[in-house]
């Protein structure tokens, strides 16, 4: 059995401990690691055979949630944890993303990370030890890394940054971030805000800083303790001695039609028009060597992307003919389809989101069941689509985890200056379906989302928009840089950074960095934030100029909802007897009728009309009667001294016979019956309670008043 070893350190106000030794001992590294009474364990495994082809890390990052880890089952019918949650999904991908660039091509083997969350005391969130943990994990193991890597959480309350706050912290914080990276800097900034300025964004990650740099050391030091001899990469090929002919060739080719007249599609109509040309021009080589072809591709692309960096780096120059500071063209339109509740279309260059808002009641909020505390529903949800006609391809439409992370940094950007559900009681969707994409749909997203939200109504805080910035660096020690407002595809693909940022013109409310390199200086993100502000405050002029704050009614298509609060002692009245009452209300009135428990009834109806039925019907199960108010009754018995008559639901009263008309009544019968509707005064509430009733005072009453 192999020896246990562990270290410790504390971060904010908790000690994480990492252990290795224990645990699933079969994978290449594994770490168990808590965090208060949280814990995770993360695996790491490779493949056995590298694969000489690939010309990218093969990496996948599965964390998991088990709900025991709360002393939980899952919910609904199927009782055990089946396909990874959006939560899941997206802590995945805040693992993935700063580790991802450490790895080293030449490794050539496929790598799985399985961070599995196996205690959860509903106090410290698990993310931030999972990718601790991640990290360990590889770092200690034989698969070769240029780690550690670590994160911690940030948040801002009350003028003060909390270090991995709880989740009652970050519940009532103005802002709450993951940072991520290693000893030599930033790679990954995440999170949200509610409007805070771009000073207090980037002492955050300062803050954050040097207790990243002090978690990579404990990594570090139980490598010592426990880690394993590092695999062997593959020795890299020498270039063939056809290499300098190729590129001599290649360069002026590839480089006039980098710069091809058009968008997106005709520089990607020339370059591939120009691989074919150096391919047919290379024929004879690529019959005579099997990896000439797979050389020549490779040069080819490295060539492609030398020229756009060497050209902004010296020329200030882009490949769609813009300098580094200017907003590709952006057009707004609003009301563009007829039968939604709301749309938007957002076109910024070649980048283009058809957002549409629709409302709906109550019982359309989405339920949430995790190990993170209490079930809860949420009201305001944003989905994005990305379908492959978007960039000119075929392929399957379908919810991946690009998706998912795009449509929750843009719902996070828009969820800051959404009314309370006081103020605005809709459960709220927005979905973006991206039309076109030549970078940061995100954001466009962010941009179309808000112009929807406008224009169905919905009385948001303020505009918010967002807009993408790059980097491109001659070398690690950032001698020269040039940051990109609004990159383009190409210039993601090929730069150094994405870096995304929302918000109003009051502040930031999301925020996305990514970093493919060792790390970023708080310079070069200070230059960043200041560049993408000046874009937000252009975009949003523009916004503003096509419509500049919600309509003031919702659009007839919308539906409506009536809320208002009753006196809790008649919540039982309203509801009656197994439901009876309110699902009346519901038939009779055709709308949705909802009471909760602290008496705030919620009406959603199709239309207006049905709506003010339903409330009109609750309102009459409430009513409690009045003296001097003529009633409309129904007649529900009839006896010898009179006729019961019910006024209000459960007040019946006794309208005497002597009370029906002026002259001698023989008989009950002979003026009412049983099921009458007719009108009557309350005359008196005895001290028994009773209700004492008259037909002819309300007779007289309506024939005075008319």
């Amino acid at each position: 059995m192999s020896e246990v070893k562990k270290v410790q350190i504390k971060i904010g106000n908790e000690v994480m401990t990492l252990e290795t030794g224990r645990i699933a001992k079969q994978a290449n590294g594994a770490v168990f690691a808590t965090y208060g009474k949280t814990a995770v364990i993360a695996t790491v495994c490779c493949g056995g055979v590298s694969n000489e082809v690939l010309d990218y890390v093969p990496l996948s990052v599965e964390y998991n949630e088990k709900y025991y880890a709360a002393g939980k089952i899952p919910g609904g019918f199927n009782k055990r944890e089946s396909r990874p949650k959006d939560k899941e999904i997206l802590v995945s991908r805040i693992i993935d993303r700063p580790m991802r660039p450490l790895f080293y091509d030449e490794f050539s083997r496929e790598i799985q990370i399985v961070p599995t969350t196996v205690s959860a005391d509903q106090i410290n969130p698990p993310d931030m030890v999972a990718l601790i943990a991640s990290s360990a994990a590889v770092t200690i193991s034989d698969i070769p890394f240029n780690g550690p890597v670590a994160g911690v959480r940030v948040a801002y309350l009350n003028g003060e940054y909390i270090i991995n706050p709880t989740f009652s912290e970050i519940e009532r914080s103005d802002m709450d971030i993951v940072v991520a990276g290693n000893k030599k800097g930033i790679t990954m900034v995440e999170g949200g805000a509610k409007e805070v300025s771009e000073e207090v964004m980037l002492k955050a990650i300062t803050t954050a800083e040097p207790v990243i740099r002090a978690i990579c050391e404990v990594q570090e030091e139980l490598q010592k303790l426990a880690g394993k001899e590092k695999l062997p990469l593959l020795e890299k090929k020498a270039d063939p001695e056809y290499a300098n002919e190729v590129r001599e060739y290649s360069y002026p080719l590839i480089k006039q039609a980098a710069f091809a007249e058009g968008g997106k599609l005709e520089r990607g109509k020339a370059i591939e028009s120009v691989k074919e040309q150096i391919i047919s021009h290379f024929a004879s080589i690529i019959e005579s060597d099997d990896s000439a072809l797979s050389f020549i591709n490779s040069l080819i692309g490295d060539i492609h992307t030398d020229i756009l960096r060497t050209s902004i780096l010296e020329n200030d120059l882009r490949v769609d003919g813009r300098d580094t500071k200017t907003v590709r063209p952006i057009t707004c339109e609003v009301n563009v389809l007829p039968s939604t509740h709301g749309s938007a279309l957002f076109t910024r260059g070649e980048t283009q989101s058809l957002a549409t808002t629709t409302l709906g009641s109550i019982d359309d909020e989405q339920l949430f069941d995790d190990i993170d505390g209490d079930k809860n529903y949420k009201s305001f949800m944003l989905h994005y689509n990305f379908p492959p006609y978007s960039v000119g391809e075929t392929g399957r439409l379908t919810t991946g985890r690009r998706e998912i992370g795009h449509g929750h940094l843009a719902e996070r950007a828009l969820k800051a200056v959404i009314p309370s559900k006081d103020d605005f009681p809709y459960t709220i969707r927005v979905v973006s379906d991206i039309m076109e994409s030549n970078g940061s749909s995100s954001m466009a997203t962010v941009c179309g989302g808000c112009l929807s939200l406008m224009d169905a109504g919905v009385p948001i805080k303020k505009p918010v928009a967002g807009c993408a910035m790059g980097l491109i660096t001659s070398d690690e020690n950032y001698s020269k840089y040039k940051i990109l407002t609004d990159i383009l595809g190409e210039e993601d693909h090929m730069g150094d950074m994405d870096f995304k940022v929302a918000g109003t013109k009051d502040g930031i409310t999301a925020f996305q960095m990514d970093i493919k390199i060792a790390g970023v200086s708080s310079d070069i993100m200070k230059e960043a934030l200041s560049r993408a502000h000046s874009a937000r405050m252009h975009i949003l002029d523009i916004m503003t100029a096509t419509i500049s704050s919600p309509r003031q009614s919702l659009n007839e298509n919308a539906p409506t909802i009536i809320s208002f609060k009753i006196d809790e002692k008649k919540i039982g009245a309203v509801i009656g007897q197994g439901g009876g009452t309110i699902k009346g209300i519901s038939g009779e009135s055709g709308a949705n009728v909802s009471i909760n428990d602290d008496g705030v009834v919620t009406i959603f109806g199709s239309n207006k009309h049905k709506a003010e039925m339903a409330k009109k019907l609750v309102e009459e199960v409430i009513e409690e009667p009045e003296v001097g108010k003529i009633y409309n009754g129904t007649v529900k018995r009839i006896t010898d001294f009179g006729a019961f008559v019910e006024i209000l639901p459960k007040y019946d009263g006794l309208c005497h016979i002597s009370k029906l008309d002026k002259k001698r009544v023989k008989s009950v019968a002979d003026i009412l019956k049983v099921g009458q509707i007719i009108p009557v005064k309350l005359m008196e509430i005895d001290r028994m309670g009773r209700l004492n009733l008259s037909y002819i005072d309300a007779l007289e009453s309506i024939n005075n008043k008319a």
